[in-house]
């Protein structure tokens, strides 16, 4: 069995170079074999990339989340532009809506999510989506603005029947090890309506930690447990399972299998 992580904050866990590169060997001992290293702001995005240069299964997304929109950067859009020329850059990410945390306002956020979709449309790749508290505008605005090579609603947060609803578009699911939370039925309930080739799985490291190891900071070396919740959930052969989320992922963004 194999393991992509396919949402992983590295800057988040630690800032020095020769550690993140230790979190990224940790994984591969567990073998979660390929991350998608996740900025949250675009001096994040480079500072990772540059430590991460010699990552060669460590995969990047490069965008404004919301909680920057108060102050994305100067010449924003062109530094995303110029990032996704990069190597193994794969992804527009994360962008979306946060409306629990209130960054800046509402039209300033959405204004900022439209635009990196419709930048995310001209280039040609994926989008890695952020929702938080605001689960009706962002998918009245995926509606409409939703790229072709579609987006990943990921640490998916909303319920079974948002999750149908959300179907219709060319989206997957990503589940964290939140999913393992005895309390997440809304979670529980949405994985028994999904089909399994719509589902990816994530870390969201260092949130999100799975149960076993609640207390500790959260490391993409614990998402096997995440997935071994899932099997037991679906009373699916766990091998089989591993096989087909590390098919969504390459499938999503674009990847060979091998």
């Amino acid at each position: 069995m194999q393991y992509f992580d396919t949402h992983a904050h590295i800057g988040l866990i630690c800032d020095d170079p020769i550690e993140q590169l230790i979190v990224i060997q940790e994984a591969r001992q567990t073998r979660v074999n390929r991350i998608v290293s996740i900025c949250n702001s675009l001096h994040d995005f480079t500072r990772v990339y540059d430590n991460l240069k010699s990552a060669g299964n460590v995969y990047h997304a490069v965008g404004v989340s919301p909680s920057e929109v108060q102050n994305p950067g100067r010449d924003w859009i062109s530094v995303i532009e110029q990032g996704v020329t990069l190597p193994r850059v794969i992804a527009i990410g994360e962008i979306g809506l946060d409306y629990h945390h209130k960054f800046g306002d509402k039209k300033s956020q959405i204004e900022l999510f439209i635009t990196q979709l419709d930048l995310a449309a001209k280039l040609n790749l994926p989008v890695i989506i952020h929702n938080r508290d605001a689960g009706a505008d962002v998918l009245d605005i995926l509606r409409d603005r939703l790229p072709p090579k579609g987006g990943v609603l990921h640490c998916y947060s909303e319920n079974a029947e948002y999750a149908k609803k959300a179907l219709d578009l060319n989206l997957y699911f990503s589940f964290a090890g939140n999913l393992t939370y005895r309390n997440a039925r809304n979670l529980h309930e949405t994985i028994d309506v999904l089909p399994l080739d719509r589902v990816l799985i994530e870390s969201e490291s260092p949130f999100m930690v799975p149960a076993d190891f609640r207390g500790k900071r959260n490391m993409p070396k614990y998402l096997p447990q995440t997935a071994h919740f899932m099997a037991e959930m679906l009373n699916a052969d766990e091998e089989e399972l591993c096989q087909i989320l590390w098919d969504n992922a390459n499938r999503f963004f674009g990847l060979p299998s091998e």
